[in-house]
């Protein structure tokens, strides 16, 4: 996904999360913060407290700049979604549709009976990917029900998944029902129209098996323009060789 559709479109979600009223003090103690987070973490892990009506980070725990490499000095929102991958952006913003259509239903004495819970990967200082699962919680809101402040915990869970789209819940507390796997439908899959005509005659060879010189004789054009179709569709898609470009066009759809 390119990234000024990627930030266009997360800022317009992102405007349901914000709120004009700005809130008051914490209500919560630091004390209280830590054993929610040992509550919620799994692993290698750093919480963060999230200010929803300036869209800023009050607090980040130390344990980033050993898991991400990252000063937390570093840390602001532009930055965090600058390291998100292509390939979850789309993911990123069909979960927080869903997440504004969920919590938009709940009755406001429930908004703090849920964990909301997704996988995504983010790359880390030395180039590395790394798989982060994400659980939050709200932990202060308006008499409206929106968003003031949350809490919420990145955990790598790299070396438990390394392969599959990313997973969408939210899981209820005090009682209440959990929903697993929510966001299964992308809503924002990139078009078939980001490859030419030409492209996707090319592509399907290559899905076929065929090598460049083969689907050269076959379109009738040389080894070498076939070649610089597959650089340009890799270099349009943010991949670094033709097995991810297969995989992604079955995937997505392409063809």
């Amino acid at each position: 996904m390119k990234n000024e559709i990627f930030n266009q479109e997360f800022n317009k979600m992102f405007k349901w999360f914000t709120n004009d009223t700005a809130p008051g003090l914490l209500k919560l103690e630091i004390d209280v913060y830590k054993k929610l987070w040992n509550f919620l973490q799994l692993g290698d892990s750093y919480y963060f407290i999230l200010n929803h009506n300036t869209l800023s980070f009050e607090i980040i725990s130390k344990e980033v700049e050993t898991i991400m490499g990252y000063a937390r000095s570093e840390f602001d929102f532009e930055f965090i979604n600058g390291k998100l991958h292509p390939d979850d952006q789309p993911w990123f913003l069909t979960f927080g549709h869903k997440m504004i259509e969920f919590f938009s239903q709940l009755p406001v004495e429930k908004l703090t009976k849920y964990k909301l819970r997704y996988d995504v990967r983010y790359k880390k200082k030395n180039g590395e990917y790394a798989r982060m699962l994400y659980q939050g919680v709200m932990i202060e809101h308006d008499e409206n029900g929106r968003l003031l402040r949350s809490l919420a915990v990145h955990t790598d869970i790299t070396y438990l998944k390394q392969e599959g789209k990313p997973v969408l819940s939210f899981i209820g507390m005090d009682g209440e029902p959990s929903y697993i796997d929510v966001g299964s439908k992308n809503i924002f899959i990139e078009s078939k129209e980001e490859l030419t005509a030409r492209e996707k005659q090319i592509l399907q060879l290559l899905i076929d098996g065929k090598l460049s010189k083969e689907i050269g004789n076959i379109l009738n054009i040389s080894k070498q323009t076939v070649d610089t179709h597959r650089k340009n569709m890799l270099h349009k898609n943010n991949l670094s060789n033709t097995s991810e470009l297969i995989g992604k066009a079955i995937r997505y759809g392409w063809i």
